[in-house]
This record gives C-alpha cells, structure tokens and sequence, in this order.
C-alpha cells in the first residue's frame, strides 16, 4: 500500500464515523468516502501540513452537502424517516485521537440508532457543528474552521443544537440491560398477546415510529399513548397469527436490538428507549432495502423465538 493510501486508511473509521453521523445511512456514508478519496488521491499531500484536518474538513462538507439534498428529500418521504443500522457497529468506532473512557461511552452513545433519530431535529448545520465539538471532540475553532465559518458562529449552532436535543431529552444514556430485559418481555408478550401484557410494556406516554418507505405497511404518523401503541401491536399479532412472528435479539450500533421475521423473511428491526421500567419509545425499522443489508449479514435466521 502506497504512503497516501496507507494515510486515508488510518483516519478512514474516523471519517466514516463522522459520515454515517451525519447522514444516519451506511451506503451515504461510503459515497462521501469515495468522493473524499478522490480529492485526497488529486491532493499533494506531501504539502499538507495537518492530514487528518484536511480529511476532516472536506469529508464534513460532502457530508453536509450530501445532507442537505437528503433533508430536502425526506421532506416528501412516506411517513417517518428511520436510521439504517450498521452491521458492524465497529467500523465506525476508530479515531485519531486519543479518548477518556467517558469520551469513548459517549462516542458509543452518539452511535446509537435512537440517537441518530433525535439528530433529525438538527438542520444539517447545527448536525455538523454538534457532532465536530461534542463527539468527535474539536474545539468551536477548530470545529469552526472546518465549518468554514466564525468561530463565535459555531458556538452559537452547537448552543442551538444543544437546546433543541434537550427539549426532548435531558441527557442521552442506554442502559443495555434493561432494554434487553424489556425486549424480551416484548417478545414475550407478542407470543401470546393480551391487550393488558402489551399495555403493561408501555409508558402513558410512549411513541410509536415506524418506517416503510411507503413500499410496505407502517404506520404514516407517530403513535402517541401506551393504548395505541399497545393495541397496534395486539392486531399485528392477529394479522400473523397464521403464520406467527419470531423474534431473535441483536446489537445494532452498540444497542440491543430484535430482529422480526416471518418465515425466513426479515420484516423489521426494532430498537427502543425507555425510563428504566417501560418502553417509552419503540421504533420499528420496516423498509426492506434498508433491511437488505441487515439481512444479509444474518447467515443463520432463527427457527424460533430465542430470547428466552
């Protein structure tokens, strides 16, 4: 491997780390890479002073640009627009710098689907000023002169950001055991549903997202309310009684996660939040070619429930 290609592949997870971020799709992320590539294969690197801030700065900006053609899409998406998740969630984790093991918790945070689907809130700009300072640790000058813009500007986006992600969550934390330990109550209760084992799953004030791209059957609004949440559930399971669903546990982007099929088909990634006790969120991942890629790496589908 030649000098410049060794260069790009020792900051490349951190690159894509910053894509994916950003753009919440695997194949998004790679394409930004490929562009980044193109220009770095093009550069006289030997000029630069700082490689990994050349890399950084023009992978943020196709980034951005990328994302802001995305936003103007989802605009006329089918229903909510839901993360693809990565199939190896460790392909995003590397870094050039050194780390605390609280910025590494928080960096696996920032990696979570469900915080991924709170990054939707952000305009594009104040998504990438968030992410240079608070996950991939810059300063707002240096986050700043990546951005191309005022320093007291990026201060500014990132205080924004801030505020609207706090409006809907005081601080972003999983607790992987609880959610696997409510997953599998979930699982449980779809088995042999009553209207009373799934309402018992839900918070009063839980939400129901799902995404289908308009291709298969999800619901085209959030759901608001254990009741509904739990009542949609119970015809899901009357729908497929015939042909029961089955369930197998998974970690997508360092949280737990259940797989659904029927048959031998994979019909929905399911990942959730919650308070410690119920779910208060649950998001269900319908759209096939953003499966395609999930369901490809799962070489053995289940012939049966297995979490419990």
């Amino acid at each position: 491997m030649d000098p410049q290609t060794a260069l790009f592949q020792q900051h490349r997870p951190r690159l894509f780390g910053l894509a994916y971020r950003m753009l919440g799709a695997p194949a998004d992320a790679e394409d930004v890479l490929h562009d980044a590539w193109l220009r770095w294969h093009a550069q006289d690197t030997a000029a630069l002073d700082d490689p990994e801030a050349w890399l950084v700065t023009v992978t943020t900006r196709l980034a951005l640009d990328r994302l802001r053609r995305a936003k103007t899409e989802r605009e006329h998406y089918p229903g909510p627009w839901l993360p693809e998740p990565l199939v190896d969630a460790a392909a995003s984790a590397g870094g050039a710098r050194t780390e605390t093991p609280e910025a590494a918790l928080e960096r696996d945070q920032s990696l979570t689907l469900s915080f991924l689907t709170l990054l939707e809130r952000l305009g594009p700009d104040e998504r990438a000023a968030l992410l240079l300072n608070e996950v991939f640790d810059y300063s707002h000058a240096e986050a700043a002169a990546i951005l191309g813009i005022a320093e007291n500007a990026c201060r500014q986006r990132v205080h924004r950001a801030r505020a609207r992600l706090r409006e809907n969550r005081p601080r972003f934390t999983v607790d992987a055991r609880t959610q696997q330990r409510l997953l599998q109550r979930f699982a449980a209760a779809m088995e042999q549903p009553t209207l009373e084992s799934l309402r018992a799953l839900f918070a009063e004030d839980a939400i129901h997202i799902s995404d289908g791209g308009g291709v298969v059957a999800a619901a085209l609004h959030p759901l608001h309310g254990a009741e509904r949440v739990a009542r949609l559930y119970l015809q899901v399971a009357h729908n497929t009684r015939l042909q029961p669903l089955r369930y197998s546990p998974l970690t997508l982007n360092g949280a737990p996660a259940l797989l659904v099929w029927s048959g031998g088909t994979l019909t929905t990634a399911v990942w959730i939040e919650d308070d410690g006790e119920r779910i208060t969120a649950i998001h269900a991942l319908r759209h096939p070619a953003k499966l395609a890629r999930l369901a490809a790496a799962v070489t053995n589908p289940p012939a049966g429930a297995s979490l419990h």
